[in-house]
């Protein structure tokens, strides 16, 4: 599962292309089902990298309610069906910054299988935008930083740096091991 990737600079701009009156814009995701390989576990962070059919990498997350997330190996084969969705909300000036997060898991005793569900809610500020790219970066806490290049350079006058935004993603995940 992606957290906080390119949807998220789409939905910046997007969120400031809305009126003023509206300060909340939810761009909703698509459901995909990907099947994929194991090529990597990284047992401390429980977080497995695929190979998709196309060639191109993701990483998933299993929780630690899956139980036999131990039985995993490089090689096996996963299939993930997986959907998000993105909330965005201008702050207003002196409002508390978000740091929080969620989740829950229903899991399979019979094989390494679960539904999982996170929701993760932070506080992003605009740290940089470069109209000649264009581009903008944003940073968060823990030392989140995520730079993305602009489709819509008209929106990029409409924001500046400094301006705070609240960025809610929602991920569901069913995942199986064949």
């Amino acid at each position: 599962m992606k957290t906080m990737s390119m949807f998220a600079a789409a939905a910046v701009l997007a969120l400031a292309a809305v009126p003023a009156a509206a300060q909340t814009k939810t761009l909703t995701g698509e459901t995909k089902t990907v099947s994929a390989t194991v090529e990597a576990i990284e047992k401390a962070t429980r977080e497995v990298t695929v190979k998709k059919p196309d060639g191109t990498y993701d990483v998933f997350y299993f929780p630690e309610s899956i139980r036999r997330f131990d039985s995993l190996k490089v090689g096996d084969k996963i299939t993930a069906k997986y959907y998000e969705n993105l909330v965005l909300r201008l702050k207003a000036p002196g409002e508390k910054d978000v740091n929080s997060a969620s989740g829950g898991t229903v899991r399979s005793d019979t094989k390494v299988a679960a539904t999982s569900s996170r929701q993760r809610t932070i506080t992003a500020t605009i740290a940089a935008i470069d109209p000649a790219v264009p581009s903008i970066t944003f940073t968060g806490p823990n030392g989140w930083k995520y730079s993305s290049r602009v489709e819509d350079k008209k929106a990029l006058e409409k924001v500046k740096v400094g301006d705070k935004l609240d960025i809610t993603w929602t991920e569901a995940l069913i995942l199986s091991v064949e």
